[in-house]
């Protein structure tokens, strides 16, 4: 588990859930950003992936993920001392808050999703009528249109460079049809971000998604030619920007009254 602290007292603690196959020391400019708004950011690697124990990204049951992600937030929660938490989800660690959310929207002020993996995700799931599941790993050319990301990526000793596990895929399905039935966020100041040129997880895929989570305090933000990791494209300062504006209001904003 990696976390970054502010040299102050951190008015809130930022929760943050990275992607399939990746880990979050991807993550630190993100963590950066967010630091420099007093947050403590805590972001653990998920079972099977980064420097966590397990199967390389093997994840066969999404509520012990969640239960983990859970720990982690507790435990940060604890050093910073009560302080609002959000929660922020990139990609499969979009279906993994999002179902955090479900089951612990009380402890959270609010909740942040980027290019996640809600609804379907056919150019993954697609895989399970295939026998064998080819080898196809991540193309690093979805993930930004600036092509020291896709490099750095293929670099990376801790990103799972191989293909899809079956039992992934499947526990992933199950996962999003729990997600896609589950309690509504309701009140829950809740933002989706996306890139419109999204070719690994699809905005037109997702969207019916977002909306089955039923956020009544719900701000879109879809970023026109952009690709899967909206954090590490091109027009990443807009990005960033528009993230921590909306941390930063809804730590001190009260959620939507009862009859909204």
């Amino acid at each position: 588990m990696r976390s970054w602290a502010p040299a102050r007292t951190p008015t809130h603690v930022v929760l943050l859930a990275h992607g399939y196959g990746e880990h979050s020391g991807r993550y630190h400019h993100l963590a950066a950003a967010l630091v420099a708004g007093g947050a403590l950011v805590t972001a653990p690697d998920h079972l099977g992936h980064g420097r966590s124990a397990g199967e390389r990204a093997l994840l066969t049951d999404f509520e012990h993920v969640v239960d983990d992600l859970h720990r982690a937030g507790a435990d940060a929660a604890g050093r910073a001392g009560g302080v609002p938490m959000i929660l922020i989800g990139h990609s499969l660690g979009g279906l993994i808050a999002a179902r955090y959310a479900q089951r612990y929207a009380d402890e959270l002020t609010a909740l942040a999703l980027s290019g996640p993996v809600l609804g379907t995700w056919s150019p993954a799931l697609d895989l399970l009528h295939e026998d064998p599941i080819p080898d196809l790993p991540i193309d690093p050319e979805t993930l930004s249109r600036d092509e020291s990301v896709g490099a750095a990526y293929l670099a990376d000793p801790l990103v799972y460079h191989g293909p899809y596990r079956e039992q992934t895929l499947r526990a992933i399905a199950g996962a999003l049809h729990v997600v896609d039935t589950g309690p509504a966020l309701d009140r829950l100041p809740t933002l989706w971000m996306h890139g419109e040129a999204d070719p690994l997880v699809l905005l037109a895929e997702s969207a019916p998604g977002v909306e089955a989570l039923g956020a009544k305090d719900l701000t879109t933000r879809i970023y026109r030619g952009a690709r899967h990791e909206i954090f590490n494209e091109i027009n990443k300062d807009e990005v960033l920007a528009d993230l921590t504006a909306f941390v930063d209001v809804a730590r001190i904003a009260p959620h939507l009254p009862e009859d909204a």
